[in-house]
């Protein structure tokens, strides 16, 4: 039996980017941290975005990432259940993680029961108003046709035109991923309208690269898990409280 108990939820790493060398320095810091979590984690939510861009071909998977991988499977085989929420990076995870490390992918968002305290989890990417070309877009990126036809590209093509893109995006939207808009929080609006159909304790979700714990009424909060670029931020619940927290890099 574990002296503590804790669920740990993490998401938004972008391990690919903006190059190799800087995404190895935080891959390195992100398998110390989950080293270090092994010992109390209950379980580990890793909620989107962990890959700057992911695809499963038939015969092969994205190349790098060999640390996180190896640290996963350790902590997989080690007892403990890790869930994969996959993002608007990553929304091409299919069969791997689950074949290979054990580890669940849910590919919309979840309810999900803890002593007695329901929490409506996910990355978050296409929740709320607005954003309606995205919303097009994804459910494009999604269909089967999409990715037959994004598979008979060879990887090294393929994934060149995926990383350009995927940069593009992100350049295009790190003004506002620094700002908190309380008039066009997406997330914020969309858990009031949830909340407003049934009873939740806590919102989390990922994909807007700012940690944020807002009270949403004297019941339920909102928590953004942030990032492992700017702020390396995570969740963590433990004896009935949600907690949002800082990795202290100074220690690495």
């Amino acid at each position: 039996m574990k002296e503590k108990e804790k669920i740990y939820f993490v998401s938004d790493l972008h391990l690919g980017v903006p190059t190799y060398a800087d995404s190895l320095v935080r891959e390195k810091l992100f398998v110390k941290w989950l080293d270090e979590i092994k010992e109390d984690a209950t379980s580990l939510y890793l909620m989107g975005d962990v890959f700057d861009f992911w695809f499963e071909y038939k015969h092969s998977i994205p190349k790098y990432f060999t640390r996180l991988f190896g640290k996963l499977a350790e902590l997989s085989d080690f007892g403990i259940p890790i869930y994969y929420f996959t993002g608007n990076h990553d929304m091409w995870v299919f069969s791997y993680f689950e074949e290979e490390l054990n580890i669940k992918v849910h590919h919309q968002p979840i309810e999900l029961n803890v002593d007695g305290n329901l929490f409506f989890i996910g990355h978050g990417d296409g929740l709320g108003p607005r954003d309606r070309a995205y919303k097009i877009m994804k459910y494009f990126f999604r269909s089967r046709l999409c990715q037959f036809l994004f598979a008979w590209i060879h990887p090294n093509i393929g994934i060149g035109l995926a990383n350009f893109w995927s940069k593009s995006s992100r350049n295009n939207n790190a003004a506002k991923d620094t700002k908190h808009h309380w008039e066009e929080e997406w997330l914020l609006i969309y858990s009031k309208a949830k909340l407003e159909e049934k009873h939740y304790d806590y919102f989390i979700f990922g994909h807007r690269h700012l940690p944020l714990d807002i009270t949403l009424n004297e019941k339920s909060r909102y928590i953004n898990l942030g990032d492992w670029i700017v702020y390396f931020s995570y969740a963590v619940y433990e004896n009935g409280q949600l907690t949002l927290k800082y990795y202290d890099k100074t220690n690495s």
